[in-house]
Formats: C-alpha cells, structure tokens, sequence
C-alpha cells in the first residue's frame, strides 16, 4: 500500500476484514428494513457520493474509499475530508463487500426524505405515482434537480427513494432538492390544487397535445404553478385516481415510435415547464 492511500491527521486504521460486523451493517442498509430501523442511507459510487459530500453536512455520518479509488478520485478525498473526519480507508476486497456497485466509494447519510405533505407553498413539483423501477424513479428525480422543480413527491407503490439504485440512478440529485414520500396521490393532488397548482397528468392517449398554442387549440399555461404527474411504467394511471387531474397531456411524436420510457416523458414535459418559467434557457 503506498504513502498516499495513508489518510493525513489521526484517521481510522484501513479497513481490511470484510466479514468484520461494522462492513456487514452498513451493507445491510441496501435493505429497506435496515434503512428503515438505522435511519440511514447507503450511497454507492463517486457520483452520488460527491454530492453527498457537498449538500448533506451534518447528515454526512461515514465515507469509505478503497485503495485503487483513493488514487483515482484524489479530489473526492480532499472534499470528503474536508467535511468531515469520518473518511475510512478500505481495502478492494472490504469495498466488494459493501456494494457490488460502489466502483471503491461509500458514503453513509442520514435519511434525506421527508415524510408527509409540507407546509410550505411550492409551485413546481414532479409526482411519481407508483414509479416501480429504480432506474426510472432516479432519473426522474435528476430530470426534476435539472429542470429547477422544486421537490418530487414519492406517492404510494413508488420505488423507495432512499433505495441505493435510485440515488445511483440520479447521480446524487435526491440531495439536491425535497423528496417527499408516504403520501397517497389523491393527498398530493388535493395538496397541489389548495395551492392552485394544475395538476397535469404525462399521457400518451391525453386530449391535450403538450406544444399546443394555436387559437382554439385546448392547452395549458406551462407558465403558471405546476404539479406534473408520471404514472406506473406499464399500467399508466390506470391505478389511481386520474379524476384528479385538470389535464391529461400527450407529447407528439414522429417517426414509428408508438410511445416514450417514462423518464423520457418526463425530461421532455418538465423542462417545457421550466422554459416556460423562465427557469431554464430560452
């Protein structure tokens, strides 16, 4: 092992048994029930890790970085000990056994997510209703980060976003901006409306056409308070309450393609949004 991999100042000694209980425990919290009882969060590779690093502060519990990814991710290690002392050396094999994943970087977060309906009057939210696929929910939630929403509300039979494929999957976004989760999407549509947000549904059979401005074509003020629903990857909102909703809207589309992944939906219905707020280029 060389001079570098040695971490400055008094640091814990490098990790090295990967049976020993402390690697077990934190592995375990890739499971919902020990995220659940700990209160704590496993992030996985130097992406979601970096990010963490710079916007969770006092949440930032532990950092773990391998040998080969200490050489690798110099500036990472500078950050991390920048924020705090708890940043541990592990040995390749320790890494492998806290996350298949991790490409030799771990951090452990207290749980970011906030439970129930603020009280706070936003204007710009993403809905996943019953998002089931990690990597859809967290590319959402980066989409969302980028468009400049202002939180992503988790409904009921949504992937848990403390899971660590979804933090993966938005490269650390779910620190960036609320993520709001044990909410019921007819708690959250009433919540949105009583803010006068419109409540637009994401959908390919929608009566609304998304780029609409013509006279006496029906479209929505993109411009105006905003709550954007995407439904569950293959039934759509066929569970849940579309009543709710004050428009369902369709993106157009050319060529033979029948429909858009619902990450894909989503980038191109939040970021009309933003432009239209002024929250994004012109």
């Amino acid at each position: 092992m060389s001079a570098d991999f040695q971490p400055a100042g008094k640091r814990p000694a490098t990790l090295s048994n990967p049976n020993a209980d402390r690697i077990r425990e934190v592995a375990a919290l890739a499971g919902r029930s020990a995220r659940r009882r700990s209160g704590q969060v496993l992030v996985e590779g130097p992406q979601a890790v970096r990010e963490a690093v710079r916007f969770c502060g006092d949440d930032l519990i532990d950092v773990y970085i391998s040998e080969t990814a200490w050489a690798r991710h110099g500036d990472l290690v500078a950050e991390a000990q920048e924020a705090t002392r708890w940043v541990h050396p592990m040995t390749d094999d320790v890494a492998r056994a806290l996350s298949a994943d991790c490409q030799g970087v771990v951090a452990v977060v207290k749980d970011f997510r906030t439970d129930g309906l603020p009280k706070v009057d936003w204007s710009f939210i993403c809905v996943l209703a019953q998002t089931q696929d990690p990597g859809n929910a967290g590319t959402m939630i980066r989409i969302a980060d980028a468009a400049g929403a202002d939180a992503v509300f988790a409904c009921s039979g949504t992937v848990d976003p403390s899971s660590p494929k979804v933090i993966r999957a938005s490269a650390g976004s779910v620190f960036h901006l609320p993520t709001i989760v044990n909410v019921g999407f007819d708690e959250v549509a009433e919540w949105a409306k009583s803010r006068s947000m419109t409540v637009l549904g994401a959908d390919g059979r929608g009566s609304v056409d998304l780029f609409a401005a013509q006279d006496g074509v029906e479209s929505v003020d993109l411009a105006a308070p905003t709550a954007w629903v995407f439904g569950n990857e293959a039934h759509g909102f066929d569970r849940i309450n579309s009543d709710l909703m004050d428009y369902l809207v369709s993106i157009p589309l050319g060529g033979h393609a029948e429909s858009l992944n619902v990450s894909a939906a989503a980038a191109v219905c939040l970021f009309a949004s933003a432009r239209a707020r002024g929250r994004v280029g012109t």
